[in-house]
């Protein structure tokens, strides 16, 4: 029976390093200092909805009918494992202000295939939504 290693010491909360290797066939062992994989850190929780996810290639709504969880909670989920594997969570204002930027540049865009503005315009619209 194979146990899955521990991401972290659980004396201090240090991240472990692997410092020996083995083969269960020729018994070849190494000894060093091994960086184990970014997933293999993960809390099994984690590692499974991050599974279901590649899984599901990135659609959320079937995320949430595979797991039988709602929005709120896949973007929770998907939030923490974005966290564990050491990167930075953008804030909710962050994630508006870029969806109210998404949204003004499609209504320029707009504007422009209906004939309101010229192409021109649409550009210098767009560079000061920018700026």
């Amino acid at each position: 029976m194979k146990f899955k290693a521990p991401g972290n010491c659980p004396v201090c909360g240090e991240k472990l390093s692997i410092t020996k290797l083995g083969c269960p066939k020729c018994h070849t062992s190494l000894e060093g200092d091994f960086e184990p994989c970014e997933f293999c850190r993960l809390p099994a929780d984690d590692l499974e909805f991050a599974k279901v996810f590649i899984k599901c290639r990135g659609n959320i709504k079937d995320v949430e009918k595979e797991l039988g969880i709602s929005y709120p909670t896949v973007r929770g989920k998907l939030d923490a494992v974005i966290r564990n594997l050491g990167f930075e969570v953008p804030s909710k204002e962050t994630v508006r202000d870029n969806d109210l930027l998404r949204e003004a540049k499609n209504e320029i865009l707009e504007q422009l295939s209906r004939g309101e503005i010229s192409p021109k315009e649409a550009a210098e619209r767009i560079k000061k939504l920018n700026a």
